[in-house]
């Protein structure tokens, strides 16, 4: 059987860019639809990251899923 990490993160990634192509796609939306928003996936990836020994900062999660700061995206792309 083999390590699904690979796998898992190769998910995420795609995940993270599909929601970085659809900006059109609100956080609240999300919310509602699925139970998460990219702001959940933000403080995943920094409680993960927590678990694997590095502290990283809320600002810095969403930067990694947002792909830009977090206040840029906002006043960008929020409705």
């Amino acid at each position: 059987m083999s390590d699904t990490t690979e796998f898992e993160a190769a998910a995420f990634r795609r995940l993270i860019a599909h929601l970085r192509k659809r900006t059109d796609v609100q956080n609240i939306e999300l919310m509602n639809l699925a139970g998460f928003c990219r702001n959940c996936l933000a403080e995943w990836y920094r409680s993960a990251a927590e678990q694997g020994g590095e502290v990283i900062g809320m600002e810095e999660a969403r930067h990694h899923v947002y792909g830009m700061p977090y206040a840029e995206w906002k006043a960008t792309f929020q409705k």
